[in-house]
C-alpha cells in the first residue's frame, strides 16, 4: 500500500508512465491545475510552489529506492519547478505556454546550478535541479511578457 501511494505521488499521479518525454509529459497536470484552479490567485500559487517542493523532496527520495536512482518516471519534480517557473506570471494560456516552453529548456539543458544540484543526495538531488529550472523559466517567462508587452 505504502509504495502504491510513494509511485502514484512520485509519478505525477502516473503521468510519468508515459513512454516517452515523461518530464513534459509530467510538467501537462500541473500546467492545467495552474490554468483551472490556481489562476491569479498569489498565496495559493506560493503554497502550491512550497508543498509540492516539499512532498517532492520525500517522494522522491523514496520512489528511487522502488524506481531506481532519478528514474525518469518520477515527475513530481517537475511539478515543484512548474509551480516555481509561473510565480506572479498573469494567468493566461499564452503566458502559461511561455512558461511551459522556458521551464521545458532549462529543464532539459541544466545550465549551472541545475547540473551541479543534481548531486545532492536523495530527493533533493531530484528536486533541486528542478528548482533551479524553475527560478530560470520564470525570469525568462517575466522578461518575454513585458517584452511581448512593450512591443
Amino acid at each position: 500500500m505504502r509504495d502504491s501511494f510513494v509511485t502514484a505521488v512520485a509519478t505525477g499521479a502516473y503521468s510519468g508512465f508515459t513512454p516517452i518525454y515523461a518530464g513534459t509529459f509530467g510538467t501537462i497536470p500541473p500546467a492545467l491545475i495552474t490554468f483551472f484552479l490556481i489562476r491569479d490567485q498569489l498565496p495559493i500559487a506560493i503554497a502550491a510552489a512550497v508543498v509540492t517542493i516539499v512532498i517532492s523532496v520525500w517522494a522522491a527520495g523514496e520512489a528511487e529506492k522502488l524506481l531506481g536512482h532519478d528514474s525518469k518516471k518520477i515527475v513530481i519534480d517537475e511539478w515543484a519547478g512548474w509551480f516555481i517557473s509561473v510565480l506572479y506570471v498573469p494567468v493566461t494560456w499564452q503566458h502559461l505556454l511561455i512558461a511551459f516552453v522556458a521551464f521545458r529548456f532549462f529543464d532539459a539543458v541544466k545550465i549551472w546550478p541545475a547540473r551541479r544540484l543534481e548531486s545532492l543526495p536523495g530527493g533533493w538531488g531530484v528536486t533541486a535541479d528542478d528548482i533551479a529550472a524553475g527560478v530560470q523559466a520564470c525570469i525568462v517567462t517575466h522578461v518575454v511578457i513585458q517584452v511581448i508587452e512593450w512591443l
